[in-house]
């Protein structure tokens, strides 16, 4: 095992550094990097898929490359319009909602994103459930037309029910993404009459194989989204987007540009705004440039044993 820890290029989900654990197994790595915000038994999917790609490896790929959005964090409009511009990507998800950040903010790089994109391009907003209904159906409008057209707002609300009530009132597709991978039953959330889309992230949901069942089980067209990886884990995200049937929506994996750094020296990183599906994680061989301090390390090596006992999993760590 190997614990890293990777400054963010700008403050992201309240964090600027991103830390995690590699694994490394039969099949090649994997890595467990739930936030620090979840529970022990949260982080029990999360440990899953690490063990899964590093001992069973991933179903076979439908494709051999999936598009992607570039992610554009609470920034100034013209550090977004430099982002997306940079990025190669047709579509952009534009972080919104900060606590502390008018929507004014928000609107303003909104509206950089969509001149960098220009008329063609498609523009998508994650408020990470900050909003309650109301206020979340002026503010969708507002960002409506600040885009020129919104392709979708991701978890405006915390719950299916608000979920459920923005969508009567607001002409933009709504996705959940909190709602499925924090419930305590992915499997059986109900979010079809709440959202028109279901954004799946392979870790919190235990794997490629747990987040292909969970994505029939929603009975929507799927988003497949990072939770900001380095590039062992974004493997896994990249083999859940190949092996789903159908793949309608650019993906959250181009999210490596939000890290200062990263634990292999074969990137996973867009070019084009496509990413290839790989066979296997790439190899951390950058490890040393990015390794935790001895304090970092043990935190992370005594929650790695207290998730992996709660979750009755045996790992030979050295």
């Amino acid at each position: 095992m190997f614990v890293y820890s990777i400054p963010l290029r700008t403050r992201f989900r309240g964090i600027t550094v991103r830390e995690g654990v590699l694994l490394e197994g039969p099949r090649g790595w994997g890595e467990f990097c739930a936030f620090l915000d979840y529970s022990d038994a949260e982080c029990a999917p999360w440990l899953a898929c690490a063990v899964e790609s590093a001992t069973a490896g991933w179903p076979a790929p439908v494709r051999s490359r999936v598009p992607v959005n570039c992610t554009v964090p609470v920034v100034s409009p013209e550090r977004a319009h430099e982002i997306v511009a940079a990025s190669g990507c047709r579509t952009a998800k534009v972080k919104v909602a900060d606590p502390g950040v008018p929507l004014a903010d928000d609107l303003a790089r909104v509206e950089a994103v969509r001149a960098a994109l220009g008329p063609s391009g498609l523009v998508r907003v994650d408020a990470n459930t900050a909003w309650d209904v109301d206020t979340a159906v002026r503010a969708i409008r507002e960002l409506d037309r600040a885009a020129g057209g919104l392709e979708y707002v991701e978890q405006p609300c915390p719950s299916i029910e608000e979920l459920a009530a923005v969508r009567r009132r607001v002409d933009v597709r709504i996705a959940a993404d909190e709602s499925i991978r924090r419930a305590e039953d992915p499997l059986r959330v109900a979010v079809a009459g709440a959202a028109d889309l279901a954004v799946i992230k392979v870790a919190p949901l235990g794997g490629v194989r747990r987040a292909l069942e969970v994505a029939e089980a929603c009975g929507l067209p799927c988003v497949v989204s990072s939770a900001v990886e380095t590039s062992v884990g974004m493997a896994a995200g990249l083999a859940l987007a190949g092996a789903l049937p159908e793949l309608d929506f650019a993906c959250g994996l181009g999210t490596l540009s939000l890290l200062a750094g990263d634990v292999a020296s074969d990137s996973l990183r867009p070019v084009d705004g496509w990413l290839p599906v790989p066979a296997k994680t790439p190899e951390p061989d950058l490890r040393d440039a990015v390794a935790a301090g001895p304090d970092t390390a043990r935190r992370w090596e005594q929650r790695l044993a207290r998730v992996a006992d709660a979750a009755g999993l045996s790992l030979a760590l050295g």
